[in-house]
């Protein structure tokens, strides 16, 4: 049980991401404003109706962010609505983005991986390159295949006696725009294969559970994002007839589980132009259904310990239940505390980054065929979370290059202590779980 630092140096490549300029969107001069809403959401956007306008995230409590465009931003600030800019010029943003270059030198333990965002097939390679290096105690898995006909790919890992432990299982960009949460997937890898020999608390993770981690569940959309929309957020397959809609591509995957698909009308779209579009029925979309799939197969299996989808931004720890606000599931007591003892460490993980945490509906907005609902409930997972990783509004889902590092150690710390009291019996007054 080894970790194999790669010898030799490949071809260095510089992992900036090539985009096709003739092909991409452009979002020059776009502003992007966090608009406040204290309780008057409807009336705001009865004033903004007239404009044309993208969403970035649903209605939170307090406020909503949109995208607004060159030509309508002389029209926006005569409405003179309590907002914030969160980005100036997007265009500029993006560019900057996508722009830095780093050198990888195709070895695992180079550290400058996380100082950029990469190319899909540099992911692909990381992963091959982190199970060559760690032969023993790791393999290759998939999911299945994308709609465009990528592999849904993955790494399983483990430590002493073998695989078959109870499973944590870990997975992002469901949201093709949300390029952060697989920079953090590897850096927990990477982590994990490392540290086990070398780290006493990282080799008892592995030699607990058995991890599988998936970076991209809509590789589809993620590759569209670096070659045409940056903000693209679903899957690349087309709606059903009638042709009217036809040119309203993709479904939201994380609205496709097949657990209270249609619980609430507030929870996803049925109209395929939309953002949170859940399909014509539960997990009619094939990265859905692969990843439907795979969590049966462990429930039936290994059983899941752990389930956590990765998404950004706003800087949550969610549990269940996302498709009602005012049911509550029996375990919500140590789910939320277990995120409390979370965000508690990802603020002294060095950072001081503020963690909310609560059940997804109540907390944040309602979302009806989601991962964390369909994980705990048909599921049978022990803990169900969704994370909403950095930033709290400041630059959304562009997040600059040099924060990925932060936003990965903040994370891992979070995630050491959640992984060290997952066993723990929760409000027996005995064990490292009182002190939390």
């Amino acid at each position: 049980m080894k970790f194999l630092l790669a010898g030799c140096v490949l071809v260095a490549l510089a992992s900036s991401i090539a985009v096709p300029k003739s092909d991409f969107i452009s979002y020059d001069g776009y502003k992007v404003f966090r608009v406040k809403t204290l309780g008057r959401l409807e009336s705001i956007r009865d004033k903004l109706s007239s404009l044309s306008y993208e969403e970035w995230s649903g209605p939170e409590r307090t406020h909503f962010d949109i995208a607004i465009p060159p030509e309508e931003l002389a029209a926006f600030e005569r409405l003179d609505l309590d907002s914030h800019c969160m980005h100036q010029d997007l265009g500029a943003s993006i560019k900057k983005e996508s722009a830095k270059q780093t050198v990888w030198k195709r070895q695992v333990d180079d550290m400058s991986w996380f100082d950029s965002y990469h190319p899909y097939e540099d992911h692909q390679q990381y992963f091959d390159d982190l199970h060559a290096a760690f032969p023993d105690n790791s393999e290759m898995v998939s999911s299945g295949t994308s709609y465009e006909g990528r592999d849904m790919f993955g790494i399983h890992m483990w430590g002493a006696d073998g695989p078959g432990k109870p499973a944590v299982l870990w997975h992002g960009t469901v949201h093709a725009r949300e390029w952060i949460t697989s920079m953090n997937l590897e850096y927990f890898s990477h982590q994990l294969a490392t540290g086990y020999s070398t780290d006493n608390i990282t080799r008892s993770f592995l030699d607990n559970y058995d991890f599988y981690v998936f970076p991209f569940v809509n590789p589809d959309g993620f590759v569209y994002t670096q070659t045409t929309n940056r903000l693209w957020r679903k899957n690349r397959q087309p709606p059903p007839p009638p042709p009217a809609n036809q040119s309203c591509i993709g479904r939201d995957v994380n609205r496709q589980w097949p657990f209270q698909w249609d619980a609430n009308p507030d929870g996803a779209s049925p109209d395929p132009c939309a953002q949170t579009y859940r399909g014509e029925t539960p997990s009619d979309s094939p990265e859905n259904q692969g990843m439907v799939s795979f969590v049966n197969h462990l429930r039936d299996t290994q059983g899941i310990k752990l389930y956590i989808d990765f998404h950004s931004y706003g800087q949550y720890i969610l549990s269940a239940w996302g498709y009602n606000c005012t049911i509550y599931d029996e375990s919500l007591g140590r789910h939320t505390k277990l995120a409390a003892v979370t965000s508690d460490a990802i603020y002294e993980g060095g950072n001081g980054t503020v963690f909310v945490f609560g059940p997804v509906c109540a907390t944040l907005y309602a979302t009806t065929g989601g991962s964390n609902d369909y994980v705990l409930g048909p599921g049978k997972a022990d803990w169900s979370y969704a994370f909403e990783l950095r930033d709290k509004g400041d630059y959304g889902f562009v997040l600059p290059p040099e924060q990925i590092r932060g936003s990965a150690e903040e994370t891992w710390a979070g995630m050491q202590a959640m992984l060290s009291l997952l066993d723990e019996e929760f409000f027996d007054g005995e064990g490292p779980a009182v002190g939390a």
